[in-house]
């Protein structure tokens, strides 16, 4: 797991899902432990509903290759919400637009890079 190799806890490398909602396509970035609650990131984006989506679209969006997708740099910047849960960290690591390949930076910055929201949308697995 890249945690261990990186040594640091788990809660500190975060992934960056693409989701769908009736307004198009938008990212939430939440601790890999954890899965992404679909109903809050809605809530988050102020949208009725939110699901995953598909694969090629979120290629074709971002310019990154899925498991390798950034919150940053992507070809059309997208609607961002970041799990608070990362705010409790001083330093997070996050894809740097491909596999293999992370960025540590403090979520305060992540948040100003993106225009994040910040809301709880992950749930333990």
């Amino acid at each position: 797991m890249l945690a261990e190799r990186l040594g640091v806890a788990a809660e500190r490398v975060l992934k960056t899902l693409v989701v769908r909602t009736a307004a198009g396509l938008a990212v939430a970035v939440l601790p890999v432990t954890e899965r992404l609650d679909l109903k809050a990131v809605a809530r988050a984006l102020g949208a009725p509903r939110a699901e995953m989506a598909d694969p090629a679209d979120a290629e074709r969006s971002s310019g990154y290759v899925v498991g390798g997708i950034s919150p940053l740099g992507q070809k059309r910047p997208l609607p961002t919400v970041l799990d608070e849960t990362a705010l409790g960290h001083d330093t997070v690591f996050v894809s740097g637009g491909r596999r293999g390949l992370d960025l540590e930076l403090a979520p305060a910055d992540l948040v100003r890079l993106t225009d994040a929201a910040t809301a709880r949308v992950g749930r333990p697995r």
